[in-house]
């Protein structure tokens, strides 16, 4: 049984949904972008028999606190620290981390500030090489170097309902398996007053992501943290090729190319929770 709670944080609510025994190994879910813990429900109903599965989302996501950017900062940086800080509150203190698009820039630093926490790493659709961006990132990369020009274009490129259903859908030919829900709900949550203003100011901080990339995989390689990669290979926000680029990095990673999107779990979170368990157990 799930269940969803609220922790106070750094003065902030942050919600998270947690499902598995109190005492078991945990996985620590982070989510992409524009969604939140939800997306991670599937995982939750197929994980939680004997993995501690905990799902949080981040300050201005989902139905944590969302201050104006005048009152917090939003960069991965600050939203890495409050998430390090919420497994302190948990007492969590190991833990397997799974990332998703901007679960990877907020995972990524919270690796390399505690790994002695980390366990293991899935990987899934989240980007750490700058050949793993596709060409919906002209846009952004614009909106980077003149962010007063090109503001408008990337809030339609980013925030439009266009552009929610069509990073779920991606390039996937089977879009009736896709429930409509997915991105209807999550544009809802985008367009609450304030969250766009939000939104904006956290990309922004995206380009530090980019230029991280090189100490990231410098990190990778020298660690060598056990990994799993799961990709979706429908994604029309990052490339396949990601997935080969991994594989460079982390020769004894275990990575699986699967029939899905940017969210791989919208529609294949049966093959999905299948890898993920013979991961764990292989640990166990």
């Amino acid at each position: 049984m799930s269940c969803y709670r609220t922790l106070t944080v750094d003065g902030l609510d942050i919600f998270f949904r947690e499902a598995g025994p109190a005492d078991a190994p945990v996985l620590l879910l982070l989510h992409g972008f524009p969604s939140s813990s939800r997306m991670y429900e599937p995982l939750l109903r197929h994980l939680a028999d004997r993995w501690r599965l905990v799902a949080p989302d981040y300050p201005g996501f989902g139905h944590s606190s969302a201050p104006p950017p005048a009152g917090f900062a939003y960069s991965f940086d600050h939203l890495a620290e409050v998430m390090n800080r919420f497994a302190d509150a948990l007492g969590i203190d190991r833990y397997t981390l799974f990332v998703q698009d901007y679960g990877g820039p907020v995972g990524f630093r919270m690796a390399m500030a505690r790994p002695d926490r980390l366990d293991g790493l899935i990987i899934q659709n989240a980007v750490a090489h700058d050949s793993g961006l596709g060409p919906l990132w002209q846009t952004r990369r614009a909106f980077w170097a003149d962010r007063a020009a090109h503001e408008p274009a990337l809030r339609e490129n980013l925030l439009s309902l266009d552009a929610t259903r069509a990073r779920h859908l991606g390039t996937d030919p089977s879009v009736e398996c896709y429930d409509p829900d997915l991105w209807t709900d999550e544009y809802a949550f985008l367009t609450r007053p304030g969250q766009a203003e939000i939104q904006v100011e956290l990309f922004y901080d995206y380009r530090t992501n980019v230029a991280a990339y090189p100490v990231w995989q410098r990190w990778l390689r020298e660690h060598q943290p056990r990994t799993l990669v799961l990709w979706g290979r429908y994604d029309s926000s990052f490339q396949v090729q990601e997935a080969d680029n991994y594989q460079a990095d982390l020769p004894e990673a275990q990575v699986h190319v699967l029939d899905g999107g940017h969210f791989v779990l919208d529609t294949r979170a049966d093959e999905a929770a299948e890898h993920i368990r013979a991961f764990l157990d292989r640990r166990r």
